[in-house]
């Protein structure tokens, strides 16, 4: 049996293969062991999930397992994007929550996410402690559980409806109706996930028009590799811009936590101008002020934007379960990393592609700009900027030996850029003069070798990708 590992954002793993009811319920009963031990125990769990294969019937069992410790299970009624299970927490003010989903992972796979009490992801160090549980309690193969229906009379299950008081929450936090009289014409893909009939729901009914593409459940993500608001698997997104003389077009991943944002001319605005024009929406449209928290691969268009506003940088290693305990140290304006997952202060320390994309039609409606006309000013502020990103399949025991070649490799220069600096924490990243980067690390929830990069030199881009990918003796692009 596999050991259960936490990644990036949880444990991930192919359905039938490692993700078992078995497994699933090990999981359940070392969350459980641990939010006892923590003493929290007597305040709850919520479990959501999302639209993949069965994850109604997962949750069901981690609910099953949680009331066979005593632990009551606050359990959706439906399946609900991740940042609305989230938020949840708080009124019910449980210890915790536990997610069946695999986000933007490949239909083969699905998942388990924990979140805290403070309804972001947990820290490291209690996922540490989860891990240690589980693999105890399948050593012993032992898990405590009671039948879901002998739970419900007990109480030690309760359903509820997540979506009215995350819907009041979003009304609290952006003004809708400035929106909805805007006149826009926006598609919006959430990609056969837990998003689709959010920005309908929320934007329809004036003269503003929403019109949804795969908004429907189905487990295989067709015509696209995966539920990832990416460029490569949003053409569909574009296409119907295109069809429907959209202004814009808004994609939420397969849990609705992550967002993609393609402009008028069905053109993808990539994550890191995101970040940048979410950072610059709070700044200067709204007024607001305080430090931006981002991780290790994202935009240095946020330290530029800092130094403009005033305000301080602080970054992590990838993954939001590094962010979001940052942002809550430091009292964070906005959280967010490369892969499109953004948090902002007010409301939960918990990516949010619905409010990410309410924000990003706010700044246009404000200024009164196109998305491209919007990257035009952010350009004037900071420079243009150029991102590239390849991924490539990783066999586990190439892992180790591309550490190490890394590791030894002591170059001065990287796509003809003197390298300023080299940081190993959490990846390899190579800072280049005029503050340019390349990155090399490792998936957390998939076996892939990312490689990434970000320039003010356009001409430079694929040079960087390829010396990062010679770099870990990979081949390179032509």
């Amino acid at each position: 049996m596999n050991a259960i590992k936490f990644g990036t954002d949880g444990w991930r793993a192919s359905i039938a293969d490692d993700y078992t009811f078995e497994n699933v319920r090990y999981c359940a009963q070392g969350t459980a062991e641990t939010i006892i031990a923590q003493g929290l125990g007597s305040r709850g769990l919520v479990v959501g999930y999302d639209m993949r294969f069965r994850s109604e019937d997962f949750a069901r069992a981690v609910a099953e397992v949680l009331a066979g410790n005593g632990v009551r299970a606050f359990v959706s009624k439906v399946a609900a994007p991740t940042p609305v299970m989230s938020y949840s927490i708080i009124p019910y003010k449980a210890g915790g929550g536990i997610w069946i989903t695999a986000s933007h992972n490949p239909a083969t796979d699905n998942g388990y996410k924990l979140r805290s009490a403070y309804a972001g992801a947990a820290a490291p160090e209690t996922l540490e402690d989860v891990e240690k549980r589980i693999t105890a309690a399948q050593e012993r193969k032992q898990v405590k559980t009671m039948d879901y229906a002998q739970a419900l009379r007990q109480g030690l299950v309760q359903e509820f409806d997540p979506t009215e008081i995350y819907t009041e929450q979003l009304h609290r936090l952006v003004d809708l109706a400035p929106l909805r009289a805007a006149g826009l014409k926006i598609v919006s893909d959430p990609m056969w996930g837990v998003g689709q009939g959010w920005f309908t729901g929320l934007l329809n009914g004036g003269v503003t028009v929403v019109h949804e593409i795969h908004g429907e459940r189905n487990p295989l993500f067709p015509r696209m590799r995966r539920p990832e608001p990416i460029e490569e698997n949003l053409q569909d997104l574009f296409a119907t811009i295109n069809d429907q003389g959209a202004v814009a077009g808004l994609a939420t991943d397969g849990d609705a936590d992550r967002i993609g944002f393609a402009d008028e001319h069905g053109h993808f605005i990539n994550q890191l101008q995101v970040y940048a024009l979410l950072a610059y929406y709070l700044l200067e449209v709204r007024g607001e002020r305080g430090p931006l928290v981002k991780t290790i691969s994202t935009t240095v268009m946020a330290n530029k934007l800092a130094k403009l506003y005033g305000v301080d940088v602080y970054e992590t290693q990838v993954g939001f379960k590094y962010v979001a305990p940052e942002m809550l140290r430091v009292n964070a304006l906005m959280g967010g990393e490369e892969s499109g997952g953004f948090a902002f202060r007010g409301h939960i320390p918990e990516r949010d592609g619905i409010l990410a994309g309410l924000y990003l039609l706010d700044l246009m409606v404000r200024l009164n700009k196109t998305p491209s006309q919007l990257i035009e000013q952010l350009y004037a502020l900071v420079g243009p900027h150029y991102y590239g990103r390849v991924d490539r399949p990783l066999d586990q025991g190439e892992k180790s030996q591309i550490i190490e070649r890394v590791r030894a490799a002591r170059p001065t220069q990287l796509g003809g850029l003197r390298i300023v600096n080299i940081q190993s924490e959490g990846g390899f990243r190579y800072l280049l003069e005029d503050e340019n980067w390349v990155l090399i690390r490792f998936s957390g929830t998939e076996a892939v070798i990312r490689v990434y990069c970000e320039t003010s030199h356009q001409d430079k881009l694929n040079a960087l990708l390829n010396a990062g990918l010679q770099l870990a003796g990979l081949p390179v692009d032509a």
